[in-house]
């Protein structure tokens, strides 16, 4: 095992620079400390879901995650940036919102929980306050990569860790890829090691559970990617993984940070594997959508494309692909799975502090301090328990 990675790469030349750079850092944190720059708690649950890492650590499919569980309990909110949105300010998405208006990944959330209230505003603290204001039973909000916006002070702070760039192996921007210092991480109440291998072993897990020297507030969950069936883009029928002929040719088409690990999963599956990548968020033009065409037709048959959820988002209504590209190119959804049998105490920690922390939970303990205190009012009240993985 590679515990300090398989993707880190210091560059030691620009070693002056991070120091410079996490001087400025340093500076920041130091002034929400004592105070200078303010944080904000709300009387609505938030949880934040984020890193302190460039790069894909798996955000999305985190917060999607809390969204489906938390949904079948309570009115759920997810706030987002929208990062390279075409719009400004305060957006409330609805059916007609586009992926230009929120940004691709409050699209794809939007359009997988509909039922769900997404945002997105750069200002989170004025989102929240918009989200309040319009939604008095509102229960919970969900902050999408906000680990770092200190304005807010969120009641649970998830800090993702990619499994194959350890945080605690990494060194700052520009040599590494760190956007704060490593003691950055005593901040986060949850820390979730994710895109863990399927079969990572338990001493494995005891190696890096100590190396990342953890406090005893602080929960330790490890994740996994799970792919479900590849769903068509432009109609036609769903296909699963083991679908894909042994001589089937797979264009893997990503616009996303860290396409590694996908690329990773998908070699069982196919050994005829040709990625296309491109940069995050990544805004297909004309001249893309030609190259994805002539690289698909290059391609001996049988063939297909796949690509990601996000991607997707962004290459439904492009103009210019061809006709053979729209009948073989697929989505493949992905989710999370917790490993050693920890999502139930995981459910229970984030559901718990909802319940006990919800305004409607506030209203009536401040009625009941109102209360008589006789004896009709003196038995214990129902109360639910946290879980700690400690």
């Amino acid at each position: 095992m590679r515990v300090e990675g398989d993707f880190i790469v210091i560059n030691k030349w620009l070693l002056p620079f991070s120091w410079l750079y996490g001087l400025g850092v340093k500076l920041r944190n130091f002034a929400f400390e004592l105070g200078i720059l303010k944080s904000r708690s709300f009387d609505v649950p938030v949880i934040s879901v984020g890193n302190i890492t460039v790069g894909g650590t798996g955000k999305t499919p985190h917060v999607e995650y809390l969204a489906k569980h938390l949904k079948e309990l309570f009115h759920v909110a997810i706030l987002s940036r929208g990062y390279k949105r075409k719009s400004k300010g305060f957006i409330l998405a609805n059916a007609q919102t586009t992926m230009l208006d929120i940004g691709d990944e409050p699209y794809q959330m939007k359009q997988k929980f509909p039922d769900v209230t997404v945002a997105v505003d750069k200002s989170r603290c004025h989102g929240i306050e918009e989200l309040v204001g319009n939604d008095k039973s509102l229960d919970v909000i969900l902050l999408d990569d906000a680990f770092q916006h200190r304005y807010v002070k969120p009641g649970i702070n998830i800090l993702l860790v990619d499994y194959h760039r350890l945080v605690i192996y990494d060194t700052l921007l520009p040599a590494g890829r760190l956007r704060e210092p490593l003691v950055a991480k005593d901040r986060a109440d949850v820390v979730i090691v994710t895109k863990c291998p399927k079969d990572l072993k338990p001493m494995e897990f005891r190696v890096i559970t100590k190396a990342m020297h953890l406090y005893p507030y602080q929960n330790l969950y490890f994740t996994t990617l799970e792919y479900d069936d590849m769903q068509p883009i432009f109609g036609g029928e769903s296909r699963s993984l083991k679908s894909l002929k042994a001589d089937e040719q797979i264009l893997l088409l990503t616009g996303i940070a860290s396409p590694e690990q996908m690329v990773h999963d998908l070699e069982p599956y196919s050994k005829n594997l040709t990625p296309l990548t491109f940069a995050d968020h990544h805004h297909f033009k004309t001249k893309d959508i030609q190259l994805i065409n002539e690289t698909f037709e290059k391609l001996p048959q049988p063939r297909c494309i796949i690509t990601t959820e996000k991607d997707a988002t962004r290459l439904h209504n492009v103009e210019g692909l061809s006709e053979e590209v729209r009948r073989h190119i697929y989505t493949l959804p992905v989710s999370i799975r917790f490993m050693q049998e920890q999502e139930e105490t995981f459910n229970q920690y984030i559901i718990g502090y909802v319940r006990k922390n919800s305004r409607n939970s506030i209203l009536a303990k401040r009625e009941d301090d109102h209360k008589p205190t006789d004896s009709y009012y003196s038995g214990d009240r129902p109360r639910t328990i946290s879980f700690r993985n400690n």
